[in-house]
């Protein structure tokens, strides 16, 4: 297959475009930069010069593709609305190009909370309007009874020696504040997966996914958050601290609620329905622990 992938140079894209390409499928990679063409055209990829904000360049490069894997966003978080928005126009540019044809369309999405139990793919998001900006899974999800092959991608914590998801914000906010803290009853947990298990995932949602399907990137189902502040509190040489809810809030900022949250979230059913099976790569707290940030 010709598959056109956008955040091709990304932490998660670029190892989707290395793993398609390893399973013989050819790959033109969205690059905003000169810089991001010549690391795509490296690796044996094709680069198309665009971007998210230019919707012609996403029709042109939808139009000639057999498929389409959507990794691309802006983790500013300062700017999370506008991002949010700009990827929903995004997706609803791709999904025009490709509605009726029967070509897949792979988004991206976060996982949602469900009480007292971890989510599983079969659990939909909850219906609460407003309640984040980013609306990636409901945009692609709705363009399904349009004739769109639209199949999502639930991500957790993505992981390697370099970056470790929201963790990487946790040791930042870490140095600066002098101490590593966690939310005092220790009920913040998340998934995780290594980044280069992601890869092999959005390939067979790709080749096999089902229009409307949800799938999980989950390899460790629960990790606790202490633990996560204890590493950080040992790579920087800092006092590890308990903070009640409202010291949380004046510490973490926006950070606040995922630190403290329980959320849980399994991918057997992914595992059973596409055949996903993470390959062994460094759990997260290996990686965090031997965080490449520790050395800086």
């Amino acid at each position: 297959m010709r598959v056109f992938v956008t955040g091709a140079t990304g932490f998660v894209g670029s190892a989707v475009v290395s793993d398609l390409l390893r399973a013989g499928h050819q790959v033109l990679g969205l690059a905003r930069t000169d810089e991001a063409a010549r690391s795509l055209s490296a690796v044996g990829a094709e680069a198309y010069r665009g971007n998210l904000e230019d919707p012609e360049s996403l029709r042109r490069a939808a139009a000639g593709a057999d498929g389409v894997i959507h990794t691309a966003f802006n983790h500013d978080f300062s700017n999370f609305a506008q991002h949010s928005e700009t990827d929903r126009r995004a997706i609803q540019v791709l999904g025009e190009v490709l509605e009726g044809t029967g070509r897949p369309l792979i988004i991206t999405s976060g996982l949602p909370i469900t009480p007292n139990r971890p989510t599983t793919e079969d659990d939909a998001l909850p219906d609460a309007p407003g309640r984040t900006p980013r609306v990636s899974e409901q945009t692609a999800l709705s363009m399904v009874e349009r004739g769109v092959r639209a199949v999502v991608v639930r991500m957790p914590q993505v992981h390697d020696r370099d970056k470790q998801g929201l963790a990487t914000f946790m040791i930042a906010l870490a140095r600066e504040k002098g101490v590593s803290a966690y939310v005092g009853a220790d009920e913040g947990r998340w998934p995780a997966v290594h980044r280069l298990d992601v890869a092999p995932l959005y390939r067979l949602a790709l080749e096999k996914g089902v229009a409307g399907a949800r799938y999980h990137a989950v390899a460790e189902e629960s990790l606790p958050v202490k633990a996560m502040a204890q590493a950080i509190g040992q790579g920087l040489g800092l006092p590890v601290v308990a903070l009640s809810t409202e010291d949380a809030a004046a510490h973490f900022g926006w950070l606040a609620f995922p630190v403290a949250m329980a959320a849980p979230a399994s991918s057997a059913l992914t595992q059973q329905r596409l055949g996903w099976r993470p390959a062994g790569q460094p759990g997260f707290l290996d990686d965090l622990e031997h965080s490449s940030a520790f050395q800086s």
